[in-house]
């Protein structure tokens, strides 16, 4: 039986997923699909209530990460510390929720070299805000200021952890590491604030690339990550998990990041 798995969202029609995730089929010579499924939060429960016996996982995005969990038997801690879970396994009739943008988010980092120096900043207040809490904490970040628009709905779990109005955002661009987790345009306005001499960048957004401020952020000389270092990692352990592989997380990634190379590459041309 091949086995089917999809990304969840609304709109979708954007992803990289299944482009990344096709790539990790091919390069573990699975007969596996993977497509995008437009589903908002009231399509969900039924949705996932359809699913054959064909179907291995699912990927989510916003506004899924968190409306899914009281459709799942069980969770990881990480997700259910963050209150957010962006996989879902599908095996043996039940469903296990992950988070692996914890784990991807620090992998990443780890690729580029970036450890726990400095204060850090987060800008952004949702689901994915609170994954970047999670990973910098577990990675040994110890005072970290998140920037967000409702600041009072953000529980950070840590008391390493402050949060301050979106309005104050410009003084956290000073900060050793910034994670930008918000839509793309969203932190544009940010874009003239960028000190003189910026620390390490992390913008999770990927299309359109680069942002007004990540590319403000490279025309002073700080160093930045894009989405797309976000996303080959965290798609990659979402590929263990769902297949079962025992292939590394560290032979997936390059495999999986060229292929979102390309598709974007395909787009732009």
């Amino acid at each position: 039986m091949t086995r089917a798995a999809a990304v969840l969202g609304s709109p979708i029609a954007h992803s990289l997923s299944p482009a990344l995730h096709r790539a990790a089929y091919a390069h573990l010579g699975l007969d596996w699909t993977y497509e995008a499924r437009e589903c908002d939060v009231a399509a969900l429960p039924g949705l996932i209530a359809g699913l054959g016996p064909e179907w291995a996982g699912l990927s989510l995005t916003m506004p899924l990460k968190a409306a899914v969990l009281t459709l799942l038997d069980d969770v990881d801690p990480v997700a259910r510390q963050t209150g957010a879970a962006n996989t879902v396994i599908l095996r043996d009739g039940r469903r296990y929720g992950a988070n692996t943008d914890v784990p991807g988010l620090a992998a990443a980092l780890a690729e580029r070299g970036i450890v726990a120096t400095g204060p850090g900043s987060i800008l952004g207040g949702g689901a994915t805000a609170r994954s970047a809490v999670a990973s910098l904490v577990s990675a040994g970040w110890t005072d970290i200021t998140v920037y967000a628009r409702r600041p009072d709905a953000l529980p950070t779990g840590s008391a390493n952890v402050r949060v301050r109005s979106w309005a104050d955002a410009p003084a956290g661009l000073s900060a050793a590491l910034v994670v930008a987790t918000v839509p793309a345009g969203a932190a544009d306005g940010l874009a003239d604030a960028v000190p003189a001499q910026p620390g390490t960048l992390f913008d999770v957004v990927y299309d359109p690339w680069p942002t007004a401020l990540a590319a403000r952020w490279a025309e002073r000389g700080g160093a930045v990550l894009g989405g797309l270092d976000l996303l080959v990692h965290q798609a990659a352990l979402q590929v263990i998990l769902m297949t079962g592989t025992q292939t590394a997380a560290a032979e997936l990634v390059p495999v999986m990041r060229a292929a979102g190379e390309a598709a974007l590459a395909a787009r732009a041309g």
